[in-house]
């Protein structure tokens, strides 16, 4: 279809956080519309704020299938298209990644290649493609016997992470410094069988060599065969021995030549999982003292807000970008004068188990380079973090002089924490 004409895209399932709300936004802005097909309309519902619809359930149809078979989703899908006519297929949970790309090749739409989309979806597949390819990262091992995950351990060496291959958001992804916190963290992938979405997982465990150095991910738009480079964000990851993401702040702070290594790197490896055209990717690497090398490749646009970070300084809208390639068009990444230099997000991680009885944003709202904040409602259950699911709210800050978003990012942060309480 031709750019200006009004496209209808299918959405397959969402994340529920900011995706869920950026997404929607995108395709009306747009001046497109879109239909909503998801197993489970209550996993949307009991996301959206008491009183208010989730902007999903706003879509010109919202349709009930079972998303969790491919075998009897596609013919379902073929009889919606065959009626709705559809002009592209897109999902921003990782889980509907594979069967959306599937799906789009099936109907001739645009999209990225299935098998590279299935490669990027699963950790071990991931780190083979780009050990094959030559594309730096850790020292690795696939195992699900006990005894191999042992050998293969000790072949690695401790400290070591793993990790499930098949997971999203740091969940059990765990450090572990010898064989009994080993025998723990595979107990409690063994203990996780399914996923969020209902779906089976894989039971083989990722064992990786733990990186040192500071952790970017690189932002990428791919068309037409050329993958573009948006940018790098910095990362803050806490909560040991669990790895939780705990702020970023774009433009990263490296040196040009660092910037350098890491964009470098992160094309190489989109490219070598051969996600050339109709992705809007967020490659994560560790800068370690030997070079980058690549923790894992995302085919999807960034969460964590970090699509706004981008947006606000460089006028870079990626989840516009992602329905643009969605459609087979050439996305918009001109960048405009936003008057910010930097801008950071930090999130409130709560470290004790209990019930929310106070957290006031009052004075943060109301303080300057203040973008966004969002908090949890007194009288929520808390538990400790494990995981990049338990945040308690953001606070979003800008420079407009420099490289700054995230001190004063991380300062406001302080202030909200000494107003929190528990019981």
């Amino acid at each position: 279809m031709t750019r200006g004409a009004v496209a209808h895209l299918l959405v397959v399932e969402s994340w529920v956080g900011s995706m869920s709300r950026l997404l929607p936004r995108a395709i009306r802005e747009g001046g497109h519309e879109f239909t909503f097909l998801t197993r489970d309309l209550h996993h949307y519902l009991r996301a959206a704020p008491e009183g208010t619809a989730h902007p999903l359930l706003t879509a010109r149809n919202v349709i009930t299938a079972d998303t969790n078979d491919p075998e009897s989703l596609l013919p379902e899908v073929l009889r919606l298209h065959a009626v709705l006519g559809f002009d592209g297929v897109v999902t921003s949970c990782d889980y509907y990644l594979p069967v959306v790309a599937r799906t789009a090749a099936r109907l001739g739409l645009p999209g990225p290649a299935p098998e590279a989309v299935e490669h990027a979806c699963r950790k071990d597949a991931t780190r083979r493609v780009l050990a094959e390819a030559g594309v730096p990262g850790p020292r690795f091992a696939v195992q699900e016997d006990w005894a191999e995950l042992v050998r293969s351990a000790r072949d690695i060496g401790y400290p070591l992470v793993v990790k499930p291959v098949d997971l999203c958001a740091g969940m059990l992804v765990r450090r572990v410094d010898g064989e009994e916190q080993l025998a723990a963290a595979v107990k409690a992938l063994a203990d996780f069988p399914v996923n969020a979405r209902g779906q089976q997982r894989a039971p083989v465990v990722l064992l990786e060599e733990l990186l040192d150095g500071p952790e970017v991910s690189v932002e990428s738009v791919s068309h037409g065969g050329a993958v573009h480079v948006v940018g790098v964000t910095d990362k803050s990851v806490g909560g040991e021995p669990a790895f939780i993401e705990t702020g970023h702040m774009f433009p990263a702070a490296l040196t040009a030549s660092d910037i350098e290594a890491v964009e470098r790197t992160a094309v190489a490896a989109v490219m070598a999982l051969g996600l050339t055209d109709g992705v809007v990717a967020h490659t994560e690497i560790k800068l370690t003292p030997a070079g980058p090398r690549v923790v894992e490749v995302n085919p999807r646009p960034a969460g964590n807000r970090i699509t706004e970070l981008v947006r606000r300084v460089t006028g870079i809208d990626l989840v516009a970008a992602f329905v643009d390639v969605g459609l087979g068009h050439s996305p918009d990444l001109r960048r405009t004068a936003t008057g910010l230099r930097s801008a950071a997000i930090g999130f409130l991680v709560p470290e004790v188990t209990g019930t929310l009885e106070a957290l006031d944003g009052g004075r943060v709202r109301a303080a300057r380079d203040v973008l966004e904040v969002e908090l949890a409602e007194p009288g929520r259950q808390v538990k400790a973090a494990s995981s990049n699911n338990e945040y308690l709210g953001h606070v979003m800050a800008g420079d407009p002089s420099g490289a700054g978003a995230r001190a004063r990012g991380e300062s406001l942060l302080g202030e909200m924490r000494s107003g929190m309480g528990f019981r």
